[in-house]
């Protein structure tokens, strides 16, 4: 058992942080494309696309965070005071951009104010978690010696970049799903480029990852691996050529939604094939940064019983409230 639980919280940890990612990537992704909004009118809709649901995605974050604490103490003690910084400021943008999204529907003569509020805390959020994944993923963020400012590096500020630009893509292409009109069609035309773009970060984040102290993606090409797992980064292309041509593919408007979710949720296969077996690279693995057997036995008895009722929920709240949003729809 003391082999075999971390493994099973780390698939915990990281099943939540991809269900945060996906969920929670499209809400922000809505905010990073507000300028994009002909009016208050079009912001409105686009907004109450998200509305009834946006709220219980941070559910996914607290449990991958809390996760992180109570099965892996020295990880997360490692990692959070190296990376204090970058997370206090992507919880403040966080908390910056509930608040917008409930003043807006509320305010009269402050609207525009709370509209510039919501996407400045969708950038900010989006903005810091790339820098933090890059930091993770750089192994600054394990570094003791590295000081306080340990998450700035070029590359740090490329993930950061890059998952502004993928997020963005996620809300195009949620909108291409629940909306109909001119906001679909701004959709549209924001899907391809938005695309391509992702796909040019993702080329220049994983030339840039073999040169990396951190010796993350090493696997990949020592001996034949590469061979081995090359179907992960063919299907991602595949996947993003099919996203392109699915972008104006009128009556399938579900279809570039769920190849966005699809190409992130490959990218994070890769990314979890390069991390293996390092919570905080190059310095703890999975079984050293692991708390007690019998902490972690215990701790899982609660998850099993509180992930299918997040899990029911979550299903149950996108049921409820799918299908297309019209003008004159959702708060007001």
């Amino acid at each position: 058992m003391e082999t075999i639980l971390p493994v099973i919280w780390f698939g915990i940890i990281g099943f939540a942080v991809l269900m945060y990612v996906l969920l929670d990537g499209f809400v922000l992704g809505l905010g990073i494309l507000a300028p994009f909004a002909e009016d208050e009118a079009q912001l409105d809709l686009m907004m109450n696309t998200a509305a009834p649901i946006w709220d219980g995605n941070e559910t996914w974050l607290v449990l991958g965070g809390a996760s992180l604490l109570a099965a892996f103490p020295a990880a997360y003690a490692l990692l959070l005071s190296s990376l204090y910084l970058p997370v206090l400021l992507m919880l403040i943008a966080l908390v910056f951009r509930g608040v917008a999204f409930e003043f807006r529907f509320k305010a009269r003569r402050s609207r525009r104010v709370w509209g510039a509020a919501f996407l400045l805390g969708s950038l900010g959020a989006a903005f810091w978690q790339g820098v933090i994944l890059g930091a993770l993923v750089e192994g600054r963020a394990a570094d003791p010696t590295a000081g306080p400012a340990a998450w700035f590096s070029p590359f740090s500020m490329l993930t950061g970049a890059a998952l502004i630009a993928g997020y963005a893509l996620l809300g195009s292409t949620w909108l291409v799903m629940k909306t109909e009109g001119e906001v679909q069609q701004m959709a549209r035309l924001l899907t391809r480029p938005l695309a391509a773009l992702v796909v040019t970060f993702m080329g220049l984040v994983s030339a840039w990852l073999p040169f990396l102290d951190s010796r993350v993606m090493a696997r990949w090409f020592e001996q034949d691996n590469f061979w081995w797992l090359s179907p992960v980064p063919a299907l991602a292309l595949l996947n993003a050529a099919w996203l392109w041509r699915s972008a104006f593919a009128h009556g399938r408007d579900a279809r570039p939604f769920v190849l966005t979710l699809s190409f992130f949720g490959l990218g994070f296969a890769g990314l979890v094939i390069g991390l293996w077996p390092y919570l905080a690279p190059p310095r703890l693995t999975l079984w050293e940064a692991a708390s007690g057997a019998a902490s972690q036995g215990f701790l899982l008895v609660g998850v099993v019983l509180l992930l299918p009722v997040i899990l029911g929920y979550t299903a149950w709240s996108y049921r409820v409230f799918r299908g297309k949003v019209r003008a004159g729809q959702g708060y007001h």
